[in-house]
């Protein structure tokens, strides 16, 4: 767990920097979907690179993060409109 904490560092200062966009823009309904979709863009990214680091990157793990992705992005969505 000690040497994948910078990868995790990353991972959480990406949804910080979501979480202060939805804070800022609160206001403006179409800017926090695109956020939803960014994050969840980022999170896609970083799970690819995270486990193509560690060698033990399959489609299975992309089907995986794509999903997890994919999930949370319909709730957020269905929760802002």
């Amino acid at each position: 767990m000690v040497r994948h904490f910078p990868h995790y560092v990353v991972l959480l200062g990406i949804f910080t920097v979501a979480l202060f966009g939805f804070s800022v823009f609160s206001w403006d309904r179409a800017f926090r979907i695109a956020i939803v979709i960014a994050i969840s863009a980022s999170y896609v990214s970083w799970g690819i690179v995270h486990h193509f680091l560690h060698d033990d990157l399959y489609p299975e793990v992309v089907v995986e993060y794509v999903g997890i992705a994919l999930l949370g992005s319909v709730l957020a969505i269905t929760l802002l409109l």
